[in-house]
């Protein structure tokens, strides 16, 4: 966190930033907004500016979203940083994992991440993605986890292998979740080989269709599409679907918004 800083520095700071947590980079918006005393214009123009920065964190776009469109914006940023914090999707993960289950992961998952280190029963596979999968492997290890990490050549045998697989989203819309690269690979071998797919989707992430349509045409617009950051996962690959309310079927309903629609946020602003 950062701690005696003025409220535009912290929202700079978070406009600038790259990776992270995405409940630690809702906490920090939320902050910085919270600390300015925005006009209804500056405030659709910050959250514009976020977004356009994080355009692959859905917690980020449902943050902005709520904030547009409230009267009290700045009650709304805190109450929306406490439910993110009190998210109880790993909590979750943590009761419904099988007993001794094999389990294939990619990259470093929030939520999934911190039910594997909480369980301690399970054996953790996990493919590499942007680096993080060496650091979740070592994570898990510390705390006397069984766990290796996995290359992306691997990435087929290493399902095969597992009892479940589970992709987490950094963001959902109605017809999937955007995942860390080789999460569809991995997705894509489990459907084949009748390996459950559980999609992890914690508060927040869930967008309405034109909010998530936007996202995904600016992560297009940001690079070749082997070279993206992240990658789309059609909802037909689940079996399962886990949030904060627990286990469902893996239907539309299952990824239906929960921030209202802020047209604003669908422009982008004058920089």
């Amino acid at each position: 966190m950062l701690r005696d800083v003025h409220p535009i520095e912290r929202l700079r700071y978070v406009a600038r930033s790259s990776g992270g947590d995405q409940r630690t980079l809702v906490r920090e918006t939320a902050t910085a907004i919270s600390g300015l005393d925005l006009d209804p214009a500056g405030l659709v123009v910050a959250c514009r500016r976020i977004v356009e920065r994080h355009p692959t964190s859905g917690a980020l776009w449902w943050l902005c979203s709520s904030l547009v469109t409230s009267p009290d914006a700045c009650r709304e940023a805190w109450g929306l940083a406490d439910q993110i914090e009190e998210d109880p999707t790993a909590d979750q993960i943590v009761d419904l994992l099988p007993d001794g289950a094999t389990v294939c992961v990619v990259g470093w998952p929030d939520f999934a991440g911190e039910a594997l280190i909480r369980r301690g029963d399970i054996t953790s596979l996990v493919i590499n993605s942007n680096g993080e999968g060496n650091s979740l492997v070592r994570r898990l290890q510390r705390a006397d986890n069984d766990a290796e990490e996995i290359e992306a050549a691997g990435t087929a045998a290493a399902v095969i292998a597992s009892d479940l697989v589970v992709v987490e989203a950094l963001a959902a819309g109605p017809d999937g979740i955007l995942c860390s690269l080789g999460s569809h690979a991995a997705a894509a071998v489990a459907y084949c080989s009748e390996i459950p797919v559980w999609f992890v989707v914690g508060r927040g992430r869930r967008l309405p269709e034109p909010m998530w349509k936007t996202l995904l045409q600016r992560l297009d617009d940001s690079a070749d599409g082997w070279e993206l950051e992240a990658e789309r996962v059609p909802l037909a690959m689940a079996t399962a679907v886990v949030g904060p309310d627990g286990l469902v079927d893996p239907t539309p309903s299952a990824l239906a918004a929960e921030c209202p629609m802020a047209h604003e946020l669908l422009r982008t602003s004058a920089m």
